[in-house]
């Protein structure tokens, strides 16, 4: 696996509504399409390293950086941003724009947390073009997992999660814990341009803390521009406190997903995201490969090695077809 893959073509595609995608290729061009799908929602593409889990002499490399954030313009926190106008159906909708821009008719998915849920969701939506799905530290952002990893699993982390329930109570919105939700105040704390900074502030001090189990060590945003921060945090609360706008969720659509080969790798550590979830998929999902790591959490390099395999196994599938 070469370490160090380089973009070989890159543009902004304008999607309507004053949206401009960032995308980007590597890789072989000739290769079998790929596409990554990043997290957050709101993390962007970052440094790049995804290019880094598909073999560029058979993958035709493809990422994109969803509509509000990291390169694609207007990020979510311009003054006027529409936010009626960055749900679920329009990320599928800029996916496909982008397939049909790079001349892709069918393509291999790779996402990542937050980028496992839109995967599923565009294959839901596109199931023609899909050649198959590779998933890594899964989820499928219903109800369910919102309250867990905003609520329940403050049961691990009290002090971090008081924290964030304190912040919420004395910033003058009404909020009360216990008697409504965390992350609904926060989405709502994210609009106002005067308290967006100290609530994106207090929101990733609790994510560092609750996905730090499994790396033995409190992760740390501290290096995050102030800009990239707020990008984050209010995307992240936008599509949590709508659960996805998923409607009906992934897991009632799977009959959707019929025939579709698909791997999901998942850290049995990963408190924020429990093993449940994904064994909850791969039950509804016959034909799919649930890999579990035993060490790990959120992320780490034995699921990174096993997300680089699965890669390989998909491209050995498909080039024998």
């Amino acid at each position: 696996m070469i370490d160090n893959v380089e973009v070989r073509s890159s543009g902004l595609l304008p999607v309507g509504g004053g949206h401009e995608i960032y995308w980007e290729e590597s890789g072989n061009p000739d290769g079998i399409p790929a596409v990554h799908i990043h997290g957050g929602p709101g993390a962007g593409l970052g440094s790049g390293s995804y290019r880094n889990k598909l073999d560029p002499e058979r993958f035709r490399i493809i990422g994109l950086d969803q509509r509000g954030c990291g390169r694609s313009r207007p990020l979510v926190t311009a003054a006027g941003y529409r936010l009626e106008d960055n749900t679920t159906a329009d990320l599928i909708a800029d996916l496909e724009r982008v397939r049909e821009h790079l001349h892709v008719g069918e393509w291999l998915l790779n996402g990542v947390s937050w980028g496992s849920t839109l995967a599923l969701a565009y294959a839901q939506e596109h199931p023609a073009r899909v050649l198959g799905i590779v998933l890594m530290a899964v989820t499928t952002t219903d109800r369910f997992q919102v309250d867990w990893i905003t609520e329940t699993v403050g049961a691990v982390y009290p002090e971090a999660w008081d924290s964030l329930a304190t912040h919420a109570e004395q910033a003058g919105i009404g909020y009360r814990r216990h008697e409504g939700r965390v992350v609904e105040a926060y989405a709502r704390l994210m609009t106002d341009p005067k308290a967006r900074d100290a609530a994106s502030r207090a929101w990733m001090d609790w994510e560092d803390h609750h996905v730090s189990i499994g790396t033995g060590q409190v992760h740390s945003s501290a290096d995050w521009s102030d800009e990239v921060r707020q990008v984050f945090a209010t995307l992240v609360t936008h599509y949590w406190a709508n659960d996805g706008f998923l409607n009906p969720p992934i897991l009632r659509r799977m009959d959707r997903l019929h025939g579709i080969p698909a791997t999901l790798v998942h850290g049995r550590r990963d408190v924020s995201g429990p093993a449940v979830f994904p064994w909850m998929l791969h039950r509804a999902w016959p034909g799919s490969e649930l890999v579990i790591e035993e060490s790990e959490g959120h992320g780490g390099e034995l699921m990174v090695k096993a997300w680089r395999s699965a890669n390989d196994r998909h491209a050995d599938r498909i080039e024998a077809r």
